[in-house]
């Protein structure tokens, strides 16, 4: 069973400790645990209890009725609320809680809920990313495992890839080229599939490479299909302090390129970039640079 301090269930939930506190004291919404040693803390249930709670709230219920209901029947309203037109908020906390479940089929349900009420570009960024946000808080506090990781990307993965594979594109005969791809030893791909659909509903020409791409693979396929730009998603490798060296060498190797870098390892501001690389600071840049 997981613990969370009363800060990390400020950062999952969006509501301050201070608050939390105060609810606690006033209206009795959760029971925190204590250590041996006496130190607070909570556990799955008051983190699923607290999402529904911070639902509610932010749809207008105040916390003095929110109080005088039963588990059942908050866990009801809540359900009412999914088949409601509403933006990201309720989504995240959905899918928050359906990978502490491992549920499949409520993860599922809210990423389709959510593409169909908001668009898949929208979903990204209302829903998606601020998710993968919250899913790195509870890597950092060790809440959760690699396989719940693995059971959400997957799934989310699965998603771009239908959508990817349904888009119809036609590109034009001058359209910019563009090479995706992972360095070696890095899986992390959604990002780089997010990227790939964003150009392709441009209709550019893509070359996708997809994870673990060695260097000199990269090479060769530059040199057949004279790319015009090269994208790449740094989230795990290379080593971070190799990070400069890598930027270097892919500045160096493709002089002529247009490299535009992404993720949480091109973040450090102490690194320098030359010309011809571009570092994207955040989702939102990804939709202003690809769509």
């Amino acid at each position: 069973m997981a613990q969370y301090t009363i800060k990390e269930l400020e950062h999952l939930s969006g509501i301050k400790a201070h608050t939390i506190r105060i609810w606690e004291q006033r209206y009795n919404i959760l029971c925190p645990k204590r250590t041996e040693t006496n130190i607070r803390y909570y556990d799955d249930a008051d983190l699923k209890a607290i999402l529904n709670i911070s639902l509610l709230n932010e749809r207008g219920y105040k916390i003095s009725k929110i109080a005088q209901m039963q588990p059942e029947q908050i866990m009801q309203t809540v359900q009412q609320l999914c088949d409601e037109s509403c933006r990201g908020s309720h989504h995240i906390s959905t899918l928050v809680k359906a990978m502490v479940d491992m549920d499949e089929e409520a993860f599922e349900r809210t990423l389709s809920t959510a593409a169909l009420q908001l668009g898949l570009k929208e979903t990204m960024n209302e829903v998606i990313n601020p998710f993968l946000t919250k899913i790195g808080i509870l890597w950092q506090t060790g809440n959760i495992t690699p396989a719940h990781e693995h059971f959400v990307s997957n799934l989310i993965r699965q998603k771009l890839i239908v959508a990817i594979d349904g888009q119809v594109v036609r590109t034009q005969e001058d359209a910019p080229v563009y090479i995706l791809y992972l360095p070696e030893g890095e899986l992390h791909e959604l990002a780089l599939l997010y990227i790939n659909y964003l150009l392709r509903s441009s209709n550019k020409k893509v070359v996708y490479l997809g994870q673990n791409l060695p260097f000199e693979d990269l090479e060769k396929t530059y040199k057949q299909f004279k790319a015009d730009c090269i994208c790449t998603v740094l989230t795990s490798y290379p080593e971070r302090e190799q990070v400069q060296a890598y930027i270097n060498q892919l500045s160096a190797t493709f002089p002529e390129c247009t490299i535009y870098m992404y993720g949480h390892l091109v973040q450090n501001e102490q690194l320098t970039f030359p010309d011809n690389v571009k570092r994207i600071g955040n989702s939102r840049e990804i939709i202003t640079v690809f769509g």
